[in-house]
């Protein structure tokens, strides 16, 4: 799946080389340990360089973003949130920012409370953040000022917060001036160049902060197979 980058110009695209060492994109968990492991120690990785190495300013709220439509970002949130909830005992809150979409909790297979409630546990220090927390169901993509100030009191209310929002447009521009920044998921062999740096160029005249980009779909370049002998 992904890393951090620190510059979307370094960002790769489809038939470029590689630049980045990718995070594996697992549709469930293997049976054997050892590429799960790899892929937890990235997701650690892309924690610490997003949230632990800025010198200039705290970066506690932030939302993640995939250019193609198609691309799923939920498991990613999730993880990235875990990986967060682990450091330290910071509370960590899991956000389901996207307007229009299946709610998060059910993408994700998260068991939901019989009655509605803002927020509930789902691990350890890992709080689930329905999106009827911040949008109620009949405002479908009408998102008002109102939601928005919302939206902000529930990311104060963590330590950390990961929203998981829509692919980007201009509503998710919108939303993204409610966190500390977007990270933007590219598409490995889709995502390109081009299309990337026009992002990038429309979030910085909606004032919305680029912290960095990651890479989904990348492979392992070495058949899972052979890493249960290494």
């Amino acid at each position: 799946m992904n890393t951090l980058l620190g510059l979307l110009e370094q960002a790769p695209v489809a038939n470029d080389q590689p630049r980045v060492t990718p995070i594996r994109e697992q549709a469930q968990r293997p049976v054997v340990s050892p590429p799960f492991s790899v892929h937890k120690q990235q997701i650690h990785a892309l924690v610490q360089q997003l949230f632990f190495r800025h010198e200039s300013k705290s970066v506690r709220h932030v939302g993640f973003v995939a250019v193609e439509p198609s691309t799923e970002t939920a498991a990613l949130c999730l993880e990235v949130a875990t990986s967060l909830a682990e450091e330290n005992g910071f509370d960590v809150g899991l956000i389901d920012a996207h307007p229009d979409s299946v709610p998060l909790q059910t993408r994700l297979h998260l068991p939901s409370p019989n009655r509605a409630e803002p927020s509930w546990p789902i691990a350890p220090r890992l709080w689930m953040v329905p999106r009827q927390s911040w949008l109620p169901d009949d405002c479908g993509q009408r998102v008002t000022e109102q939601n928005l100030s919302r939206l902000r009191e529930l990311t104060a209310e963590f330590d950390f917060s990961i929203l998981s929002c829509a692919p980007v447009s201009w509503l998710t521009a919108t939303i993204g001036q409610t966190c500390d920044g977007l990270v933007l998921v590219l598409t490995a062999n889709r995502t390109r160049r081009l299309v990337a740096l026009q992002i990038k160029d429309q979030l910085r005249q909606a004032q919305v902060p680029l912290l960095g980009t990651v890479l989904a779909d990348r492979r392992f370049p070495v058949p899972q197979g052979l890493y249960r002998s290494l």
